[in-house]
Order: C-alpha cells, then structure tokens, then sequence
C-alpha cells in the first residue's frame, strides 16, 4: 500500500545531496578565484618587466646614440690629424732639401750625410768639421756651418732637435784624461757646446734641444779600420717630434 506522506528517510538522503552539491560549488569558485588572482599577479609581473625593457631600450638607445657620436668626433679628429700628418711630412721634407741644397758641398765631400724617414730627419756630421782632435770648442769654420744649418732648423718649430755627441773606442790619451777622463765626458762636452750654439748664436729655444753624449756605444761603422773609426766621430742633430710631457713640465 502506497503512502504519499512524509519520508524521514528521504529527507535525509535529500539533505545529504543538496549539502554535497553547495558544497562542490563552492570548491569551484574558490578554484576559480584563486586562479583568476595569480593571473592578475602574473600580469602585474609582465607589465613591470614590459617597463623594465622599455626602460632598458631607452638606456640602450640614448648609449648608441652617445657612441654614435663618439665614432663622428674620433672620425673627424682622424681626419684633422691625417691632415695634420701631411703637412708634417710636407714641411719636414722641405727642410730636408733646404739642408741638402745648403749642405751640397760638405754632403758631396763626405763629411756630412742627411736623411729622412719615419718622421724623423737627421743630420750625421764629422767630427773635424766642428771640432779640432782632442778639442771641444767648436772651431771657425764649423761654426759657419752650423749656423747655416741652424737658421734651417728654426723654420721647424714644432720638432725637438736632439745633439747627440759619438766617439771611436779609443781611450783618451794621456794629455786629456784630466780633463775627460773617458769619451762620454768628451761626447756629453761636445753635445752641449753644439746645443749652446744654436741657442745663445743663432737663438733657437732652449726648451726645444736636448744634447746627449753616447760615447763609443753607438758606432755606424767597424772601429777596427781609421775609416770606420772616422765615421764613428761625430755629432749627429736629429729633428723629432716634441715631447710634450716635458715641454709642459717646464711651462
């Protein structure tokens, strides 16, 4: 027999699934709510790092740019000093041929010899053409020589003009050794009497010479024959670039 009336049981059963389902939504949203959160946090990242690289391309930007102008400056200070460097051949080589056509004679004798190259030009001159044997006043001659060759070296203003003093490997004999006891006494001595010349004579800057005496160190030729021994004598005058550092220490 059929009842339609109230089933306890039923209730129960019907409680226990409609708990079961309230309890499974919610689940749900809670899973969709924290997920929807950590996108909102993994956007948020994104977007401080799109500022960041942003950011990082506008430094880079501005560096490129900065060293874009560094390469036109180094680009035009290369160019200014190939410039620069031509006209310092141009005008060394111009005194080269001044010497060469001043100095015909001696050149062609043998007693003087020039040359030119790396940017340097140097004059190698034998001893007997400035100095007597032994001496190291410079004598008549060899001074109107060297102020044919000084008043050439004047028109170079931005060259230092090196004296460097050479001798053979033959000690000093017994009349001069109190008075130079070795060859470098004798080739600083001469140097410096070269360097006083163009200096107090023909009125070069003293800041732009710089007298040296190499002694027998620094021989072009054998000392074992009188030729080579002769060419080993003598006082070279080279015109070089300035040294800078020191012409500013003594500004």
């Amino acid at each position: 027999m059929k009842r339609y009336g109230f089933d306890p049981r039923r209730g129960i059963i019907l409680a226990g699934l409609s708990l079961l389902l309230l309890s499974g939504g919610t689940g749900c949203i809670l899973l969709k709510e924290s997920k929807y959160d950590a996108l909102l946090q993994r956007q948020s990242e994104l977007e401080e790092e799109v500022e960041a690289a942003k950011a990082r391309n506008r430094g880079l930007i501005q560096r490129v740019g900065k060293l874009e102008g560094e390469v036109e400056y180094m680009k035009d200070s290369v160019g200014e000093l190939k410039v620069e460097k031509k006209e310092e051949i141009k005008r060394l080589s111009s005194t080269y041929e001044d010497l060469v056509n001043e100095l015909k004679k001696e050149i062609e004798e043998g007693e003087i010899e020039i040359t030119e190259m790396k940017g340097l030009l140097k004059l190698s001159v034998l001893d007997r053409v400035f100095f007597d044997s032994g001496k190291t006043k410079i004598k008549v001659q060899g001074k109107k020589i060297l102020a044919r060759v000084g008043r050439i070296l004047m028109k170079v203003r931005d060259k230092e003009i090196r004296i460097g003093g050479h001798t053979d490997d033959v000690p000093i004999g017994y009349r001069l050794v109190q008075k130079f006891p070795t060859n470098w006494e004798l080739s600083v001595t001469r140097a410096t009497e070269v360097a006083r010349f163009l200096q107090e004579v023909v009125g070069i800057e003293p800041e732009r010479l710089a007298p040296s005496g190499y002694s027998k160190f620094r021989p072009v030729a054998s000392n074992k024959t009188e030729e080579g021994r002769q060419r080993n004598r003598r006082i070279e005058i080279i015109l070089a670039p300035m040294n800078e550092e020191l012409l500013g220490m003594s500004q």
